[in-house]
């Protein structure tokens, strides 16, 4: 066999070690897939998960709610939207979105709208580990969290209350078992997470934001948890504080809608420590070419670009 046939056939789907990874983690996903046509090892290497893991993740775009419809901004700002926002295959195949259907008669629905799969999940009723009472969780109290690498497996978490709305365990909804199961919550009864807000799985591990100043955090094995204290530096106390991540660092954002409407980023640059950096400082009404706030609206950033 030549020496040329060899290295064709050298497996490269496994993940490179080295140097070789380092480059490909500072290399957007959709870059990396433009090398799939070279040779069939290219074609194995950027189809591995693991590759797809440690590459930026590039944002295409973002959904948000418009007078009580869903409606999807395309961010290339070229041709028609990758996904169609009114989730027509859901509305079509699934009865909970008929005209006639109560609120309250059916469960949650996990769906991809890249790919129009969807996934009905079955009530989240769990057993109260102490007392043999039934536990239950606040429509408004689900976070669904999943890899942005392997959108494929995901997990549903929903804080269970008890009789005395003391949160003592966490329904864990998975893909892969497509049941619930339960874990002791560590984080204590008095923790109150941030109904719809953002999660953060970063390593292997869950971020959630807390209603008093914190991240929670949680390992997919559910036996590490952990609280991580916000910026103390932060200007204001009555406006929320937002997470989000970036080539592997965790982020967190305020503005101060109360008196300058200033952006503040700061980065958890010691992940052991919890010590926090201020990296950006940004006047919003200057960002967008604005004088002043108009009838007292307030500024919301959502969400932190992937890529950045």
């Amino acid at each position: 066999m030549r020496k040329d046939d060899e290295q064709e056939q050298q497996p490269l789907g496994s993940l490179p070690e080295g140097p070789l990874a380092e480059i490909l983690s500072r290399v957007p996903y959709r870059s990396l897939c433009r090398f799939k046509c070279v040779s069939k090892p290219w074609l194995a290497l950027c189809s591995d998960p693991e590759i797809r893991k440690l590459s930026p993740q590039t944002l295409s775009g973002f959904f948000y709610q418009d007078g009580g419809r869903f409606k999807f901004h395309n961010l290339s700002g070229r041709g028609a939207p990758p996904v169609d926002p009114s989730l027509p295959f859901l509305i079509g195949s699934y009865e909970c979105f008929s005209p006639g259907a109560e609120e309250d008669d059916f469960d949650y629905v996990v769906c991809n709208p890249a790919t129009e799969e969807w996934t009905e999940l079955p009530p989240v009723i769990v057993p109260d580990r102490e007392g043999g009472h039934v536990l239950y969780s606040g429509t408004t109290d689900v976070f669904l969290c999943f890899d942005l690498a392997v959108p494929t497996h995901f997990v549903v978490l929903a804080p269970m209350r008890n009789c005395f709305c003391e949160f003592s365990e966490l329904a864990i909804y998975s893909s892969e078992t497509g049941g619930w199961t339960s874990v002791q919550s560590e984080w204590g009864y008095k923790t109150i997470l941030v109904g719809c807000s953002e999660f953060v799985l970063l390593n292997g591990i869950i971020h959630l934001s807390t209603h008093y100043c914190s991240i929670v955090t949680v390992d997919m094995e559910w036996k590490v948890w952990r609280e991580i204290e916000m910026p103390d530096d932060m200007p204001s106390s009555y406006d929320s504080t937002s997470i989000g991540q970036s080539q592997r660092c965790l982020y967190a954002w305020q503005i101060d809608n109360h008196h300058d409407c200033k952006l503040y980023v700061w980065a958890l640059e010691d992940y052991a420590s919890g010590k926090w950096t201020l990296k950006h400082t940004i006047n919003v009404l200057e960002l967008f070419g604005r004088p002043s706030r108009k009838d007292d609206k307030s500024y919301t950033m959502f969400a932190i670009h992937p890529d950045y």
